[in-house]
């Protein structure tokens, strides 16, 4: 019996074994003729030569997909291994589905980003089978961190081309025009939500190359006018804060090929007195139609620090 040992150490563990190391329990049961131990950065594989050539190949084929997309499914375990896979039993019902269930992405250092509550799960379902969500709920809620991990996802999963995230520039009780900057300056503070959700999915290195060469675009509401956005995920942020022509404005420039996700609070509406929220003109009149899909987050939903439940529900933004 001769040993191969191999480096993973390039690339993130997490990513290449999977949940639960769901996926190195199913390489080990794609070569039962072989001794497999992973510790650490490190691989040593027990056997004959010739099975170790093989695996060997195959698994080399593994750490250039994670390096390269840092990302691994089963779908691209059946490709690079050459055979079908019985996907893992689903995790038992009668337990924690939310905090043992399927992961949305894989961030830097091995963070796993999971719908963590029964309506953030239900957005991941209403946006596989449907082109536009809104996700309407209050602060700490989960929906734009779970709208951003999805659009994400389906970057890496080359399901479309681009991300855009957008947001309406409006002022909490401050006023742009008193920010130090240009443009993007005075605007990027109302862009930082965003900013922070990208940073926990995407490597900083990859995430600046993205931005740079505008595979994702994080831009303000008014950007939108004139534009056809295909091929791409598009999320508008804080749309209680968009007026009806706005929102009518985005949703039009929706493209053929492309997923549309809406979320916002209308609690907190920051337009001038005189101006409605375009939000609820949408959820009012789009309702019945046909792809498009409605999730109502609530108090239960809440994965902020605990405080924030009650401080939701002291000002009456919840029951």
């Amino acid at each position: 019996m001769n040993e191969l040992k191999l480096s993973i150490e390039q690339i993130n563990p997490a990513v290449l074994w999977g949940p639960n190391n769901d996926h190195f329990e199913i390489i080990k049961k794609q070569y039962p003729k072989l001794k497999i131990v992973a510790r650490g950065n490190e691989v040593k594989i027990l056997g004959d030569d010739h099975e170790l050539t093989i695996f060997q190949e195959k698994f080399e084929h593994l750490l250039q997909h994670v390096e390269k997309y840092e990302n691994l499914n089963i779908t691209d375990l059946e490709r690079i291994l050459g055979s079908k896979i019985d996907a893992p039993k689903a995790a038992d019902p009668s337990g924690d589905k939310f905090a043992s269930g399927e992961v949305i992405v894989f961030g830097p250092n091995g963070v796993m980003v999971k719908a963590r509550t029964a309506n953030q799960r239900k957005m991941v379902d209403c946006i596989n089978k449907s082109d536009i969500l809104f996700a309407i709920g209050p602060a700490g809620t989960g929906k734009t961190y779970t709208a951003v991990a999805l659009a994400v996802r389906a970057l890496k999963n080359k399901d479309i081309k681009r991300i855009i995230l957008t947001r309406p520039a409006v002022e909490a009780g401050e006023n742009l025009g008193f920010l130090p900057g240009d443009l993007k300056e005075k605007i990027d503070p109302y862009l930082r939500p965003l900013y922070d959700a990208l940073d926990d999915m995407i490597p900083a290195e990859k995430l600046k190359f993205y931005l740079e060469n505008r595979t994702i675009e994080i831009a303000p509401l008014a950007f939108m006018r004139g534009r056809t956005l295909d091929n791409c995920f598009v999320i508008l942020d804080e749309a209680q804060n968009a007026t009806d022509m706005q929102l009518k404005m985005f949703l039009t420039r929706m493209g053929p090929s492309a997923k549309f996700i809406v979320t916002g609070d209308v609690t907190q509406i920051d337009l001038p007195k005189k101006q409605q929220s375009g939000l609820h003109t949408a959820l009012r009149i789009l309702t019945d139609i046909s792809g498009i899909e409605i999730v109502y987050l609530s108090g239960e939903d809440v994965v902020r620090h605990k405080l924030v439940r009650k401080i939701l529900a002291a000002y009456g933004d919840i029951q």
